[in-house]
């Protein structure tokens, strides 16, 4: 749970803690065919409190790193971290995130109370290259090689339970590819 209980983190206060799941399988591009990679991962998630932009805009942040690992190996595949944002006053949930291959997303979108029919919180963030509001920066090397267009992830956490599907939208291989990865995973 948050130590700072001051702060209203909204629908990010179920995520806020260790997340184990081995239910993950990442479909990912190659240049013949698609690759299906089923994994296991750790995501932790911790309470960073309030954050004020410009003295009038109020969030409530949470840092997480995200450490995705082949089931067939135990190879590390992918290393993720960034931070969810909570936005009361403008119903507005982000999600900014860093991977280590020079992409940067910043991700958003309005949360008004959703829940599935257990009661657990449902999120929906995304992004696309050139948006206003909501875009995807990375290097000339990627922009140029592998550019991610777009990208949206769906969340459901709650009763000890996080479920996730994200895609990316790619431009590789002179193709463009939905490279999505989705699991299931349990409070640790």
């Amino acid at each position: 749970m948050s130590e700072t209980p001051d702060v209203d983190f909204g629908p990010l206060q179920s995520l806020i803690g260790v997340w184990k799941g081995g239910k993950g399988v990442d479909i990912a591009p190659e240049p013949d065919e698609a690759e299906t990679n089923p994994y296991f991962e750790t995501i932790t998630y911790e309470a960073v409190g309030g954050v004020r932009n410009a003295g009038i805009q109020n969030l409530a942040a949470i840092h997480y790193r995200q450490i995705v690992q082949r089931q067939s190996n135990g190879e590390i595949f992918h290393h993720q971290a960034g931070y969810w944002m909570w936005d009361r006053e403008n119903q507005t949930v982000m999600h900014s995130l860093i991977i280590p291959r020079a992409v940067c997303v910043l991700a958003g979108g309005k949360y008004l109370g959703q829940t599935d029919a257990d009661g657990r919180v449902v999120m929906a963030v995304a992004a696309r290259l050139g948006d206003d509001d909501w875009t995807i920066t990375q290097s000339p090397f990627m922009r140029e090689n592998a550019a991610t267009t777009a990208f949206r992830q769906d969340i459901t956490v709650g009763k000890d339970t996080l479920i996730y599907s994200q895609t990316t939208m790619l431009k590789i291989y002179g193709k463009t590819f939905e490279h999505t990865d989705q699991n299931e995973l349990v409070g640790a």
